[in-house]
C-alpha cells in the first residue's frame, strides 16, 4: 500500500505568507514607535516632572551626601576614604531610574480614563503591541534620566569614581545595567497596572514596594553593616543587583565586597524577561 505525501505549497503561497508576516511585523513596529513618540511628547510637555526627577537626586547628593561625609564620617570598608558623596552617586542613579520608569507607566491609567486605551485596543494591533509600545516609553524615559544623573555626577569635582574597568568599559557596563534595570522596572509597573484598577491604588502599591526595595538595596548604606536578617533581605532584593552593578562599574576600585557586574547583569536580565513575560501575558482592560 502506497502513501501519498501532501504536495509542497506553491512558491507564490510561500512568498505571500512571508510578505504577510513582514507586513504585520512592520505594522506592529510602527504602532510601537507611534506610542513611544506619543508618550515621550507627553512627558516632555510635563516640565515639572522633568525637573523634579532630575533635581531630587542632585539635592540628595549635595545635602545628604555632604552631611554624612562631613558629619558622620562613615567607616565602612565599602565607602572609600569616608567619601559618602561618591558612594551615594550610584544609588541616586538607580533611584532616578526606579521612580522615572515606574511612574511613567501611570500613563496607562490616563489613557484608560480618557478613553484612549479603548480606541487603541479596538485597533487591528494585538494588545501586547499596545503594552509594549507604552512600556518602551517608560524604559527610554527612565534610562535617559538615570544616565543624565550619571553624566552630571562624572562632571562634579567632589565625586570620585574609580572606573576599575576603565571609563569606557565602566560606562558601557553602567549603560547596560541602567537599560536592564529599566526593562525590569517597567515590566513590573506594567504587570501591576494591568491588575489594579485605579491610579490611586497603583501609586499606593508602588510606594509600598519601591521604598523598602530602595532602602534595602545598598543605595544609601552598605549591606555589610546590617544585621544578618536584613542582609539576607537585601540579597533577595532585585534592586540590590542594579546598585551593585553601578557601584562596581563606576565607583569601586575592585569587586571585593560586591557581587560583581556579571552576576548583577545575569540576575537583572533574568528578572526583566520574567516580569515582561508576565506583564505582556495579561490583556489590559479598557475600563
Amino acid at each position: 500500500m502506497t502513501t501519498r505525501t501532501a504536495p509542497a505549497p506553491p512558491a507564490k503561497l510561500v512568498v505571500a505568507a512571508a510578505t504577510g508576516r513582514m507586513s504585520s511585523l512592520r505594522g506592529a513596529t510602527g504602532a510601537c514607535l507611534a506610542l513611544l513618540d506619543r508618550d515621550l511628547r507627553a512627558f516632555l510637555r510635563s516640565r515639572s516632572q522633568v525637573y523634579s526627577s532630575v533635581l531630587l537626586p542632585l539635592m540628595l547628593l549635595a545635602i545628604l551626601g555632604t552631611g554624612v561625609s562631613d558629619g558622620l564620617e562613615p567607616s565602612s570598608a565599602i565607602i572609600r576614604d569616608g567619601d559618602y558623596v561618591s558612594y551615594l552617586a550610584p544609588g541616586m542613579i538607580a533611584m532616578t531610574a526606579l521612580f522615572s520608569s515606574t511612574f511613567s507607566s501611570a500613563s496607562f491609567y490616563r489613557d484608560r480614563d480618557n478613553g484612549v486605551l479603548r480606541t487603541l485596543l479596538a485597533s487591528p494591533h494585538h494588545a501586547r503591541t499596545i503594552l509594549l509600545g507604552k512600556s518602551l516609553a517608560a524604559v527610554l524615559i527612565g534610562s535617559v534620566q538615570a544616565l543624565a544623573i550619571l553624566g552630571i555626577a562624572v562632571l562634579v569635582p567632589g565625586i570620585d569614581f574609580a572606573w576599575q574597568y576603565g571609563w569606557l568599559g565602566g560606562a558601557a557596563i553602567a549603560v547596560a545595567g541602567v537599560l536592564t534595570l529599566n526593562l525590569l522596572l517597567s515590566g513590573f509597573a506594567l504587570a501591576v497596572s494591568t491588575r489594579i484598577r485605579s491610579m490611586q491604588g497603583f501609586h499606593l502599591v508602588m510606594n509600598l514596594v519601591l521604598f523598602p526595595l530602595l532602602f534595602l538595596s545598598g543605595a544609601f548604606f552598605p549591606l555589610d553593616t546590617l544585621p544578618d536578617w536584613l542582609r539576607i533581605l537585601g540579597w533577595l532584593n532585585p534592586l540590590t543587583y542594579a546598585v551593585d552593578l553601578l557601584q562596581t562599574s563606576a565607583y569601586a576600585a575592585s569587586n571585593e565586597g560586591f557581587f560583581g557586574p556579571w552576576i548583577d547583569l545575569a540576575v537583572l536580565s533574568a528578572l526583566a524577561l520574567l516580569l515582561f513575560g508576565l506583564a505582556l501575558g495579561r490583556a489590559p482592560k479598557a475600563t
